[in-house]
């Protein structure tokens, strides 16, 4: 290894082991605070909160390598050019191209570890941290007596303590309301003056030994029992020992396979596998929505790609029970079938006559048609072209059928086009998200091979080491990377742009940036040339003047 190489892994490797403890800690933070709420007040292991937060520290890494990347590299390219080291870099004819390439290859072993990390550990981690966080959130806070307030964390008790000693064992002054028979009618309350409570040692029930008390049962009549009476029950007592099982304050585990079907907890290979499942429940949902609409029109043929694989066993697009009833009456009332169509049968002459359009048409002669058994009109013996329309072939009972039958149809149609529109719409957004997901794991590992590009350059061109300048201009950028994420992410949810152009729009806007800012580095130039600035301004002012 030369001996430049050997500097610049030695000024780069510190700082980014550093800058990357920071990111993670400010990120890990942020997390918290989102989730305090949560954990707070539940009893919880310290063991316990370190595993939650081991696991949301594995899904924080593809976001922590950039930035330590972008921060680390703004600052060993500061440091070079403020102690004049890169200058002597470059009259002794070493690039700045040949100084960066150590810290490229670097990069590009971060951008590697973010690609696995995103691929093969964060599923683990967050469906770990999803099924803790979900039990957690069952979870019933820790029990708390306190004197002077009622207690209900116990299902069917209210616990009131009048006096509790600083030992917190001994009390006085114990009142108990136990509601846990209410819905039989019976009401029962304990008063004890004094008693020690106590939880068991291998901590699954709660004691409360009491002394010189009374307990008092009363027995409400039900409205089957209105004429009898209950006697009221009263007890003394000189110790009774009242147990409490604390098996609801426990942390039950939820079965983690109820969560792998979340698209964040999904690798590359079974998101492009869930991208397929959906994209054929689209095409099946269509083509079912095709089929209920061509089961009300005669002309339109019925697609049978999906008939082996009906539509019904989607659960996120199948119609409710009420739209398939609804779906079956008005399919047996359709025009196509037997037993509700109107049959106009007319008995064919040999004369004709021609209509607008030369379409011949026959001279309606006979009394023997009939709908549904009755016939259509008592005086039919006239041209078809005195009549606006077929249904006034029929008596006037008859129109208003067909128009109620044809009202019904119009609806059903309606509400199976409403139904299969939401479902669509939900299979659709479901897909975006994936296809967004899967491009994300990429577009956040070459996040950091980008962020070389435009941190390097920028320390060259400031000229400012340490902590000031390159965590502020590594800010600026990287809130740029966060705003382009979130905003591509709304824009893809909205069906605006295709999911995977959105998850690698941050990438093409400061992929450029990055090039021109290395382009000026290698050159020497500026940032902001204030002299072109000024220039541009007298030529605008001359122009204006004359």
């Amino acid at each position: 290894m030369k001996q430049l190489d050997r500097l610049m892994i030695s000024s780069f490797f510190p700082p980014f082991l550093v800058t990357f403890m920071i990111a993670m800690f400010v990120l890990v933070m942020q997390v918290l605070w989102l989730y305090i709420d949560d954990i707070a007040g539940k009893g919880l292991g310290f063991f316990l909160i370190m595993e939650l937060l081991a696991y949301k520290c594995v899904s924080l890494i593809p976001m922590a390598l950039p930035l330590a990347v972008l921060i680390s590299s703004v600052m060993v390219l500061g440091n070079l050019a403020e102690r004049y080291e890169l200058s002597s870099f470059k009259s002794a004819g070493v690039s700045l191209w040949r100084i960066m390439r150590p810290m490229m290859f670097f990069a590009a072993g971060a951008m590697v570890f973010s690609f696995f990390c995103s691929n093969n550990l964060i599923p683990v981690a967050n469906l770990k941290f999803g099924s803790r966080m979900y039990d957690i959130q069952r979870q019933k806070p820790a029990l708390r007596l306190d004197a002077g307030v009622f207690n209900d964390d116990f299902d069917g008790y209210a616990i009131h303590i009048g006096k509790k000693e600083p030992d917190g064992k001994h009390i006085e002054d114990v009142l108990i309301y136990d509601h846990t028979d209410a819905s039989k009618g019976r009401l029962s309350q304990i008063m004890a003056e004094s008693g020690e409570m106590y939880a068991t040692e291998d901590g699954g029930y709660f004691v409360m030994n009491l002394h010189n008390g009374h307990q008092y049962m009363e027995t409400e009549p039900s409205a089957a029992n209105a004429n009898r009476s209950f006697p009221f029950v009263r007890t003394n007592f000189s110790s009774w020992n009242k147990v409490f099982d604390l098996g609801e304050f426990q942390l039950n585990r939820t079965n983690e396979e109820l969560f792998k079907s979340n698209r964040s907890m999904l690798t590359s290979g079974q998101l492009k596998e869930a991208v397929d499942s959906l994209t054929m429940k689209i095409d099946r949902r269509r083509t079912s929505m095709s089929n209920q609409v061509a089961n009300f029109f005669s002309f339109m043929e019925v697609d049978s790609t999906y008939l082996s694989s009906p539509d019904e066993d989607d659960d996120e697009g199948a119609p409710s029970q009420d739209e398939e009833e609804e779906q079956k009456d008005s399919t047996a009332q359709a025009p196509g079938s037997e037993s509700e169509v109107p049959v106009v049968a007319p008995a064919a002459t040999a004369e004709q006559i021609k209509l607008p359009g030369n379409a011949p048409r026959p001279v309606v002669t006979s009394t023997h048609r009939t709908f549904e058994g009755n016939p259509i009109k008592q005086d039919i013996d006239k041209p078809l072209t005195e009549y606006h329309h077929f249904y006034e072939l029929f008596k006037e009972a008859d129109q208003r059928r067909l128009r109620n039958k044809a009202r019904s149809f119009v609806r059903s149609i309606h509400a199976h086009s409403e139904s299969a529109m939401r479902s669509l719409d939900r299979l659709m957004e479901s897909r975006v998200k994936h296809i967004y997901e899967l491009h994300t794991k990429y577009s956040m590992a070459v996040i950091c091979f980008i962020f070389l590009f435009i941190g390097a350059p920028m320390g060259a061109i400031v000229r400012k080491g340490g902590f000031g300048y390159p965590i502020l201009i590594s800010i600026i950028f990287f809130m740029l990377f966060i705003v382009l994420t979130i905003f591509c992410r709304k824009i893809a949810e909205t069906f605006v742009l295709p999911a995977a152009m959105a998850a690698w729009i941050p990438c093409s806007v400061l992929f450029p940036i990055g090039l021109l800012l290395t382009v000026k580095a290698m050159n020497d130039s500026k940032l902001v040339n204030p002299d072109r600035l000024f220039a541009i301004f007298n030529r605008v002012f001359k122009r204006k003047k004359k």
